[in-house]
């Protein structure tokens, strides 16, 4: 069969009904219409949920946080009084001891040597007493008949005290050499943590009499333990504002509160008092040197530690506070993300102030009824709507 030519197939085409005409044209137009459909008609995505809760009111305290230092209420580092050679060592290195227990031990015998002849030397003393006495009392008998002449009463009476000052000469001896004979017996002289000993047996130690006593160990008390901190002078004006305001007592006149915590603490664990200021700036650091007694009762606390001490600084007041984890940072300003009541998300600046329970203070750019996002701020945009859910539970503990 042959092939129809050009002019039978054009001639079909103009021949062809006219209702295929029509339903051909509908399709070619829709066909168009469906390319030129713009991509922003597509369903829109879901608004993004967000968990979002109201700030909580309640009355809070501020409290400031300084760095501070341990160090013993009282410390002792204990030397021997006489010299001599070191017998034996009575203690465990780190033991607590008591006051009076027996730390070392020093040879006595030279000084028990002493002591017998400050004894004998007061025997004599007081023999010679005895014979001024009689010598006296009989030249007294004898100067009423003028045998004896009243100058030689005067000497018999002045020899008599000659006497007394030697016998009271050797009584002060033999003290000295008694209290000798117990330095030989070296006692703790307060009751706290021994440190370990730096004289073993056989050694020779020096006494205090020479100048230049061999230090033995050290003793710190650890019941109640002091903590030192430096507060620095914008602090202290703000403190001393605040009490000329009347609205927070002076750590001078008052043991204001203070909160410590230790290294890996999250939370204080040690209360404690104000009870030191000193009396003027270090000129070098600009900083007020401030102590605190903390109980220390499970002696968990040793002199020379570190802690995060907190100091109340503010009157009671009431505060807006959200939980920490909804503030977020745009370059140097703190801001939250609120929904507004058409559900598109607001950036709010605000002023933040302590930590108080786990929930952050806001002092500024708040207020009580704002719908605040908690959780989901990563999938918020700005201007955009979202999907808020009010969060299981109340932003804070209490109200």
């Amino acid at each position: 069969m042959s092939e129809p030519n050009a002019g039978q197939s054009s001639a079909r085409w103009r021949s062809a009904p006219p209702a295929f005409s029509a339903v051909l044209a509908l399709a070619v137009a829709g066909l168009l219409a469906g390319c030129e459909k713009p991509a922003s008609q597509a369903a829109a995505p879901p608004a993004p949920p967000v968990t979002i809760a109201q700030p909580v009111k309640r009355t809070v305290t501020d409290w400031d946080e300084f760095t501070g230092r341990f160090e013993a209420v009282e410390e002792v580092q204990v030397r021997p009084r006489v010299g001599g050679y070191v017998n034996s060592v009575e203690f465990q290195d780190g033991a607590i001891v008591h006051q009076g227990d027996l730390l070392y031990v020093i040879d006595s015998r030279p000084f028990e040597a002493v002591a017998t002849q400050a004894e004998g030397q007061l025997s004599d003393a007081r023999a010679k007493v005895e014979l001024a006495k009689r010598e006296l009392d009989r030249g007294l008998n004898l100067v009423q008949t003028s045998a004896v002449s009243e100058q030689v009463v005067d000497q018999r009476r002045q020899a008599l005290q000659a006497a007394h000052a030697a016998e009271m000469q050797a009584e002060g001896a033999l003290k000295a050499a008694k209290l000798n004979i117990e330095f030989t017996h070296v006692v703790a002289p307060i009751t706290g943590r021994v440190s370990r000993h730096l004289v073993s047996p056989g050694n020779l130690v020096q006494g205090s009499d020479t100048g230049t006593s061999t230090p033995l160990t050290s003793i710190v008390t650890l019941d109640p333990i002091y903590v030192y901190f430096d507060m620095d002078e914008a602090t202290f004006i703000k403190y001393s504002r605040l009490w000329f305001e009347g609205r927070r007592p002076s750590s001078r006149d008052t043991p204001n509160p203070v909160q410590v915590t230790l290294a890996g603490e999250t939370k204080p664990s040690h209360d404690g008092t104000i009870n030191f200021l000193d009396n003027r700036l270090d000129v070098s650091t600009g900083t007020l040197r401030s102590r605190a007694v903390i109980k220390n009762t499970d002696l968990s606390i040793l002199p020379g530690q570190f802690g995060r001490v907190r100091l109340i600084g503010s009157a009671p007041y009431e505060a807006l506070l959200i939980p920490d984890v909804a503030v977020a940072t745009d370059q140097s300003r703190k801001i939250v993300f609120v929904v507004k009541p058409d559900d598109t998300v607001e950036a709010r600046a605000v002023t933040l102030g302590p930590l108080d329970e786990g929930l952050r203070v806001i002092r500024e750019g708040l207020k009580a009824e704002d719908r605040v996002i908690v959780d989901g701020i990563q999938r918020a945009r700005v201007g955009a709507k979202v999907n808020p859910h009010p969060a299981q539970a109340p932003a804070g503990g209490k109200s």
